[in-house]
């Protein structure tokens, strides 16, 4: 009789903390990047976006990925705009306005569409296209794998309490240079991102994205070809955290360079 006492006790106990811990905090992120890049030609300075504008092409995928990548292009624009508020970037809504008025749709799906096959833009297609976009240069993102896992941590009487779901991306960007034709830089980043949590919120999209991107632009703007992140780095944490209003830290003071370690 006093097992039987002991284990509702238990239970009841282990649902309180439940309840608790769903109430203050319904998940806990952890997440690590690993980028490889190729060098920037030192003709190039990532300041020259200061100067001449950048567009963001539509991130490209295969098949089985194909509805994911459309938030990429929309994060990068964003990511950019927080690493280096005074370069001209060209969002890709404003992309798409202009690509429809100047009746280059067509081109515009044929370049991204060889290049699934090629890994190469047209040279003319790009040059005739950033010619009417107004633009010097071209952001062409990626993605390359996407998934997630969904692990049960905690469990009690059949009862599952707690779960660990896990994200993983791969994502490849490249920079053309429109005026030349040439791909002036490109890089690589894998990322895996974790959920502790109690209730059911999955580990969302945009988040491993901000992560990724970040990451990636981190080390663009400061000329490094291999470098690996974590939430311990204050600026790249405080972009994924932006979409989670609900989670944010407390700590809300001035964000700090990231800090990483080279490959």
């Amino acid at each position: 009789m006093k097992l039987d006492v002991s284990s509702a006790s238990a239970g009841v106990a282990l649902l309180m903390l439940s309840i608790f811990v769903t109430g203050c905090a319904s998940s806990l992120y952890g997440w690590q990047v690993r980028t490889s890049s190729t060098s920037l030609p030192p003709s190039f300075q990532p300041a020259d976006f200061e100067q001449h504008s950048v567009a963001l092409f539509g991130a490209i995928t295969s098949p089985a990925l194909r509805g994911n990548e459309v938030a990429i292009s929309y994060g990068l624009d964003q990511i950019l705009h927080k690493v280096s508020p005074s370069w001209k970037v060209m969002s890709p809504q404003e992309l798409s306005k202009r690509i429809n008025r100047q009746g280059l749709a067509g081109e515009y799906t044929k370049m991204r569409t060889d290049f699934e096959v090629s890994h190469i833009l047209d040279g003319g297609t790009l040059r005739k296209i950033a010619s009417a976009l107004g633009v010097r240069y071209v952001f062409q993102p990626h993605l390359a794998a996407f998934s997630q896992i969904l692990t049960d941590r905690w469990s009690f009487m059949d009862v599952r309490l707690t779960q660990t779901r896990s994200s993983i991306m791969r994502i490849s960007l490249q920079l053309w240079d429109a005026e030349t034709g040439e791909m002036v830089w490109a890089s690589f980043a894998e990322t895996t991102m974790q959920n502790e949590a109690v209730s059911q919120d999955p580990v969302y999209l945009e988040d491993i994205i901000r992560a990724t991107l970040g990451s990636l632009m981190t080390d663009f703007k400061n000329r490094k070809t291999a470098s690996s992140y974590t939430s311990v780095n204050r600026f790249l944490n405080d972009l994924v955290e932006e979409s989670m209003p609900h989670e944010k830290s407390e700590q809300q003071g001035v964000s700090e360079p990231a800090k990483k370690t080279e490959e």
